[in-house]
């Protein structure tokens, strides 16, 4: 039978772990407690913890270099906040603010009862004081030498009973001394043609001036206190009360990392409980509940060097990373068992320093191309432009490659040990000597007789489970009415991820930055009910200061723009409200004859002035540096619906004849939508060449390592299927799962590939039933133990946990799918590569 190996390297590394194993034999004290020396001297590093904690939203959860930050830059360097001349319609971020949203438990909110409830609440958010002594009088945002105020209020005076008499028009309301635009202020409206008939909820804003931080960040804190001390009050009252600020969802997000932290407690006391049912056996000698213990803490050890070193090296910590911990462990976990199992595949009567070189040489390659396979993975995952992900793999890559280390010294120092007690028949929990079987079968006890083996092999007793793989799986599984139903399978399994991709939604919606339980999932809630219809009013920026504003022709191509936004549709529906657009230079020309540039420019200022367009134009030596309009956007409600619109607005930006931009604060998160799948997709494709790179190099055989390649992709496009049909979106979150994916989709398939082609067996069928023999086990074990170590997320509050949970279980589902079912059948048609 021919060879195609490509085990040069192989071979070399296998060599080294057997020398390895052999030196960490006989000197397992100092492999034993040097791990732990450096662990208590990294763990220091959490000292700095708080200090860098991560929990900016927009730091972390957008893309570092979007396009809308650029654009953000060239608004705030071209059209600065006027801090006494308030206008929320042009800020360039999102304002320091607070807000409630009023919904009527009856039809209609446009009643003087409600209303003496809506008045009654502005003036507690008036009066209140912060910690520092501040009122809203002492903190608000001014226009005309006065505080903000909201129109619905100033419609009525004040006065509730007003509200019968305001005969209000919808969107736009003709005061007694301007126009006034509602469509953010009331929702849930029925009209009679423009007339108001009824309304559902009513949104108030209070904003701040943004000079001082500080005392702003005091008051807001008190703004959610006051409406959440009110909260039992407001049930027994005629409307419900939904609460945000400005900084309610970092606030939030930060509440979010203190509430998985009970949850470590539980997923280690489940970890290392299966790992000591799994490790038990009914001989005193050849127990190895202690194994189990030590191989859990080695994960522990990874987790506090890995993440003190990074603490101490400045790595920001994003609450994205707490959901390491949770993986590390099932990883170190199935490390351990792959060890085991090759442990007690060993002579038992060899000793010591030859039984630890054997295990290495045989378990040491494997947990290595599944390490270097899960590290490369992430470490590519610093690619991608989104912090949360950069910081998440950093943590997790490093953690990683310390879980390995433990494991052949620490872990692998603990075996020895533990192979010593083993050779002297010691009782696991005594350490006392007791006879073995032989010596006194009369007298067989397993609590006081121990040190059984197989007489025939020399090895330890086979557990009755690997027997079931040996005499029963594996040969049902190599049958070929098995293989056929197994090739159906696959096509079921792909067909169905495939549509699921298909399927995918992109982005993080906002709220689910917080937990279930918090105000402002009930804000956003009623936000997206009753305020949707009218969406971000987007600034339209002219860049080019050579623009001739005068010139007739100039304008009118700038007209064609406006217009060319203006007729934009987004399935069947208007995507920009016509006759809505607000533009200083059409209501300038209706004032002016603008066709001579000196008149034109000599006459602007005085116009800009009067009529509240001072901070639309930038003007420097009487030349236009910068100008912007204003479009309304409608019918944006959906996450989707987002994304499409930024791309419509940008692409009839660039397609016009002049240098526009367009920009909302808004945009700075939509921006994900625009790099998400393509900085994905590169993700992928990275580590999956850097994967078969690696298989390449430790897999003797190179279409067994291409097989591990296929099990990536095929993983990767079953889980990204499978959540999209689990409702999970495409965003920063569930990224960095896909990227854990890669890695995890190696593991398993990677073990039972190189199983495989290390098999003496002759022919393929028996290659994958020894394959399969020797690991199926220890891969059901590491499948187990991982489940164990996240299932307790899917009991989290939060999102990001929840969905950390959905995908790992997905990851480790279809891994093990792939690592006993499909990829044994799929060898057996490519049998003709030995490793012999």
């Amino acid at each position: 039978m021919p060879s195609c190996h490509t085990d040069c390297i192989e071979k070399s590394v296998s060599n080294w772990f057997h020398k390895l194993g052999g030196f960490v034999g006989r000197n397992p004290w100092w492999f034993l407690l040097v791990p732990l020396f450096i662990s208590a001297g990294l763990g220091a590093g959490f000292y700095f913890l708080e200090e860098r904690e991560a929990h900016g939203i927009e730091d972390q959860f957008t893309p570092k270099d979007g396009p809308a930050k650029q654009e953000r830059h060239f608004v705030k360097e071209h059209f600065p906040q006027n801090d006494s001349e308030f206008s929320r319609l042009r800020l360039y971020t999102e304002g320091s603010y607070g807000s409630f949203i009023a919904v009527s438990k009856s039809s209609d909110i446009l009643n003087e009862k409600a209303f003496e409830e809506i008045i009654y609440l502005d003036g507690t958010v008036r009066e209140m004081v912060g910690q520092k002594g501040k009122t809203y009088e002492k903190l608000c945002a001014m226009k005309s030498n006065r505080c903000f105020s909201n129109d619905m209020l100033d419609i009525i005076n004040g006065t509730a009973s007003a509200i019968k008499k305001a005969n209000l028009t919808f969107p736009y309301h003709n005061s007694t001394s301007n126009t006034i635009f509602l469509g953010t202020e009331l929702g849930g409206v029925v009209l009679n043609s423009s007339i108001i008939v009824s309304a559902k909820a009513v949104r108030l804003f209070y904003f701040l001036r943004e000079n001082n931080k500080a005392e702003n960040d005091d008051w807001l804190h008190g703004f959610t206190q006051v409406f959440s001390n009110l909260s039992d009050e407001l049930n027994k009252r005629q409307i419900q009360v939904s609460y945000f600020t400005s900084n309610s969802r970092e606030e939030e997000f930060k509440e979010n990392s203190k509430s998985v932290i009970p949850l470590f407690s539980v997923t280690y006391f489940l970890a290392i409980s299966f790992s000591i049912v799994s490790c038990l056996r009914l001989d005193c000698v050849r127990n190895k509940v202690w194994v189990a213990i030590f191989g859990a803490l080695s994960a522990g050890l990874a987790v506090l060097s890995s993440f003190g070193l990074l603490l101490l090296c400045g790595m920001p910590f994003a609450m994205t990373v707490a959901t390491a911990p949770f993986l590390i462990l099932g990883i170190g976990v199935d490390d351990m068992f792959i060890m085991i199992s090759c442990w007690q595949q060993t002579q038992v009567h060899d000793n010591v320093e030859d039984r630890m070189a054997a295990t290495y040489k045989e378990a040491a390659v494997s947990i290595t191309i599944t390490t270097l396979t899960d590290a490369v993975a992430f470490y590519i995952g610093l690619l991608t432009p989104f912090r949360s992900v950069q910081s998440f793999c950093m943590y997790t890559g490093t953690a990683v490659l310390f879980c390995y280390l433990y494991n052949i010294t620490f872990f692998g120092a603990f075996l020895a040990l533990n192979g010593s007690r083993e050779k002297g028949n010691r009782h696991w929990l005594t350490c006392m000597k007791v006879p073995e079987p032989e010596d006194s079968p009369e007298k067989y006890n397993i609590c006081c007789v121990g040190g059984a083996y197989d007489q025939e092999t020399g090895k330890e007793e086979v557990m009755p489970i690997n027997n079931f793989f040996k005499m029963y799986y594996g040969p049902f599984l190599t049958k070929t009415w098995t293989k056929v139903f197994v090739i159906l399978l696959y096509a079921g399994y792909l067909g169905s991820s495939i549509y699921g991709c298909f399927q995918i939604q992109e982005g993080i919606d906002l709220k689910n930055l917080a937990a279930d339980s918090s105000y402002v999932g009930s804000y956003y809630d009623n936000e997206d009910q009753y305020f949707s219809e009218y969406g971000p009013n987007v600034m339209v920026v002219v860049t080019d200061s050579k623009f001739q504003y005068w010139d007739k022709t100039a304008r009118k191509r700038l007209d064609n723009c406006l217009e060319r936004f203006e007729s934009l549709t987004l399935d069947g529906r208007s995507l920009v409200a016509k006759n809505m657009t607000l533009s200083w230079l059409n209501e300038y020309v209706k004032v002016i004859n603008p066709n001579n540039e000196t008149i034109f420019m000599d006459s602007l200022p005085a116009f800009l002035q009067r009529s509240d367009f001072t901070q639309d134009v930038n003007i420097s030596n009487k030349v236009i540096i910068a100008s912007r309009m204003f479009i309304q956007t409608i019918n944006v409600s959906t996450a989707v619906d987002e994304k499409n619109m930024l791309n419509k607005l940008r692409e009839t930006a660039n397609g016009c004849s002049e240098k526009l931009v367009v920009y909302h604060p808004a945009f700075i998160y939509f921006d994900q939508y625009a790099v998400i799948v393509s900085n994905t997709i590169q993700n992928i494709v990275v580590a999956t060449l850097a994967m078969l790179v690696i298989s390449l190099m430790l897999i003797p055989n190179p279409i067994c390592s291409l097989w591990v390649t296929f099990a990536i992709a095929s993983v990767i496009v079953g889980v990204a299927g499978f959540m999209a049909l689990w409702d999970v979106n495409l965003d920063s979150v569930s990224m960095i799962n896909l990227v854990i994916c890669i890695g995890f989709s190696v593991d398993f398939s990677a073990h039972i590939s190189y199983a495989f082609v290390s098999s003496k067996e002759v022919t393929a069928n028996k290659k994958a039933v020894d394959a399969v023999y020797h690991l199926g086990y220890p891969i059901i074990q590491g499948a187990v133990s991982t489940i164990l170590g996240v299932v307790v997320l899917s009991a989290a509050e939060s999102y990001i946990f929840r969905t950390f949970f959905k995908i790992m279980f997905l990851v480790i589902l279809f891994g093990v799918l792939h690592g006993i079912v499909f990829i044994p059948v799929f060898l057996t048609f490519f049998g003709i590569c030995n490793f012999n």
